[in-house]
């Protein structure tokens, strides 16, 4: 799919906190639709979340903008907001926390197409092809959400998020509980829909791994700032940065597969 030069999200000297010293300062960044997935790597509290929630209007930049296909997204209307749920799906390592843990799998993301076509976003797909874009059988469609696994959890979230066909998809340690295992298929696959799909895709995590497999691109976050950025083999290769150095020396197996 060819890109699009409208970014769909974007931010532009985005500086965020919670009514402390800023988490995040002057963060440009930008997701196109069709364009590869980027991802943002840093130590715990660096401030990944914080993007991320800024991104989805949780948090109000206290400098800087968050904006949806050039609008504020902190200024959102009511009347546009269902829309902007439909369009930008974010998913944390919380996966389906929110679901009643009775309800079945096929009933979520039954009811994630059903509000896809309310919102005028049919995705034509069925339960059991979403799953399969997350590496689950189709037998965990009738299982109930209180009986999976935090792992199978966060897949069922993923493919439910999928089912809106999503402009953009922000991805906030989302399988923090899979197997380890099995992470290499999941991404594989979620990279597949999202690129059939022209999805565009931010993964905010510490894990090399998961983003040398998805992102060609990634920015370094350290002390709320982007430190560095280019393809993580790059940014490992030329790590002068403490934080950076830290990263690499923390997955040493890893660095040596990237170089």
């Amino acid at each position: 799919m060819s890109s699009n030069t409208t970014p769909i999200l974007r931010a532009t000297g985005l500086s965020a906190g919670y009514g402390g010293p800023d988490v995040v300062r002057d963060i440009d960044l930008e997701l196109t639709t069709g364009s590869a997935p980027v991802g943002v790597v840093g130590p715990s509290g660096a401030g990944k979340s914080t993007i991320v929630r800024a991104l989805v209007g949780r948090v109000r930049p206290t400098s800087g903008h968050a904006t949806w296909h050039g609008r504020t997204v902190s200024r959102i209307g009511l009347r546009d907001k269902k829309a902007f749920r439909t369009q930008v799906r974010r998913v944390t390592q919380e996966g389906i926390a929110d679901a009643d843990a009775r309800w079945t799998v096929d009933r979520v993301l039954g009811k994630a197409l059903t509000d896809a076509r309310k919102a005028g976003r049919p995705s034509g797909r069925t339960v059991e092809e979403l799953l399969a874009d997350v590496a689950l059988e189709p037998r965990f469609a009738p299982r109930q959400i209180g009986t999976l696994s935090g792992g199978e959890k966060q897949r069922v979230a993923l493919a439910s998020a999928l089912a809106t066909r999503p402009d953009a998809l922000l991805l906030d340690e989302p399988l923090t509980a899979v197997d380890p295992a099995m992470r290499g298929e999941v991404v594989r696959r979620l990279g597949e829909a999202t690129s059939a799909q022209g999805t565009a895709v931010l993964l905010v995590t510490h894990d090399l791994e998961l983003v040398e497999r998805l992102c060609p691109t990634v920015h370094v976050l350290a002390d709320g700032t982007f430190v560095t950025s280019g393809s993580l083999s790059q940014v490992l290769a030329t790590a002068t940065h403490p934080v950076v150095q830290e990263l690499a020396e923390a997955a040493p197996q890893a660095v040596q597969r990237f170089r």
